[in-house]
């Protein structure tokens, strides 16, 4: 499958891939997927590990070629742009790597001077502005293997902000963080994402996607089986259930039944004194209510309880994700 010939979608786009395909011999990594990245967003990417993120990171950045199907990032084809799009593109992937016995300050000179577009006359400037946007001035001299795990990480996306980004790549950017280290890098994303940079990242962990992104696109065995905002998938197949606790469990369940509240035995059978069910989208909360005391019902507790979002997920992908923050 090719992409489409409409130059301007294509260009509006930071990332977009049609049938895009990895086989490692007869295994199937990547399995045809199509992804839309609109500009400016924060897209969350994701699923549990080993359904092909980083696979397909790889295949966009050009670190490995794919088996079929094709992919465009910033309107360009990849990997045949390579040289005009890399560096509009910061990644960080896998993690950092450091030499660990020289400074931060001199790990990043390091970086930029493997940039053929850098110019070592502004070198230091870059390499001084970078460190100062990731909170790290004060640490500049200290040896990078002295650093913890949340400053080396803050470090890897300093590399990635040396020349001015269109588009950050990021996988797994709180991999093995503390809560500390995880609100500084997501602090750093968001200010990324403020400055107006796209900026694409993948992750199992689904309280990092929920807290940063706007878009999100989710894999599972190599497939993307979703994708699209935030908040159309809080929406999208979202279910509100209905809870009623009371001494009268026939009858309040009589009356919900009556009201086209789908009941929901399993959940009865570990609590023998709540009514529960999915309420009809047309049900109001006060109608039910007045509907069970009118019935006799002694109502001792009423709660309505949205679908999250992780039981969203699970419902896509039948996985469950890492939900801890």
């Amino acid at each position: 499958m090719s992409i489409p010939p409409d130059e301007n979608r294509a260009a509006e786009l930071a990332i977009e891939t049609r049938g895009l395909t990895k086989r490692f011999g007869t295994q199937t990594a990547v399995d045809g997927i199509d992804v839309t990245v609109p500009p400016g967003s924060v897209f969350g990417f994701l699923g549990p590990n080993g359904s092909g993120k980083t696979t397909t990171i790889r295949m966009l950045l050009g670190l490995i070629r794919p088996s079929g199907g094709q992919a465009r990032v910033l309107g360009e084809a990849m990997p045949h742009s390579l040289d005009t799009v890399l560096p509009r593109v910061g990644a960080l992937v896998e993690g950092p790597a450091f030499s660990p016995f020289l400074t931060g300050e001199q790990n990043l000179r390091r970086f930029d001077a493997a940039d053929r577009h850098s110019s070592g006359r502004t070198r230091g400037q870059r390499v001084a502005a970078a460190l100062e946007r990731v909170g790290l001035t004060h640490a500049a001299k200290k040896k990078a293997h002295a650093y913890s795990l949340g400053m080396k990480q803050r470090l890897g996306l300093a590399s990635a902000l040396l020349m001015p980004r269109d588009l950050l790549v990021l996988d797994e950017p709180t991999n093995g963080l503390d809560p500390q280290g995880t609100r500084e890098v997501r602090a750093l994303i968001r200010s990324f994402a403020a400055d107006g940079t796209t900026v694409f990242v993948s992750s199992h962990l689904l309280a990092e996607v929920e807290q940063l992104c706007t878009h999100v696109g989710v894999m599972s065995g190599g497939r993307l089986i979703a994708q699209g905002t935030l908040d159309d998938f809080r929406r999208s197949g979202a279910r509100t259930r209905v809870q009623v606790r009371t001494p009268d469990l026939e009858s309040a369940r009589s009356v919900l039944a009556s009201l086209g509240v789908e009941l929901d035995a399993r959940h009865e059978a570990s609590d023998r004194e709540t009514a529960t069910g999915f309420m009809p989208e047309a049900a109001a909360p006060e109608a039910i209510v007045a509907a069970l005391v009118a019935a006799g019902v002694r109502v001792r507790g009423f709660a309505i309880v949205s679908e999250s979002l992780e039981q969203r997920f699970v419902e896509l992908t039948g996985e469950g994700f890492d939900v801890v923050a």
